[in-house]
């Protein structure tokens, strides 16, 4: 047996207006959309689920998190869109820069991009 993908469920009034949130700011695209339920997705990424006790650097446990390739791009697109982060940008002791962001239903959202050495 292998797990074939692991998928954040995010409850939302508005389904299609949290959907528009992801594909602006991350790009992803609709991969199903029945009205009650839309399901986002991008490239085939690993799978990888994480538990932990807290966020890192005094900051609550987030939802999601989602690597990009361009952390400074995706802020300056959620921004233009808006969407304030409520943490950072801040580089991590751990190696990564990061950002917290929410989505329209309140979701709090760890975007990052792993430092180069």
């Amino acid at each position: 047996m292998a797990v074939r993908r692991i998928v954040s469920n995010i409850r939302a009034d508005d389904p299609a207006g949290v959907a528009c949130f992801y594909r602006q700011v991350f790009g992803l695209d609709t991969a199903m959309d029945m009205g009650w339920i839309v399901t986002l997705a991008g490239a085939d990424q690993p799978v990888q689920i994480s538990a932990m006790r807290h966020g890192g650097s005094d900051t609550p446990v987030p939802a999601l998190s989602i690597e990009v390739d361009d952390l400074d791009a995706t802020l300056a697109r959620a921004r233009s869109l808006g969407h304030a982060p409520e943490y950072g940008p801040t580089d991590e002791p751990w190696g990564v820069r990061r950002f917290y962001l929410r989505d329209p239903a309140g979701t709090l959202i760890n975007v990052l991009a792993h430092l180069q050495p």
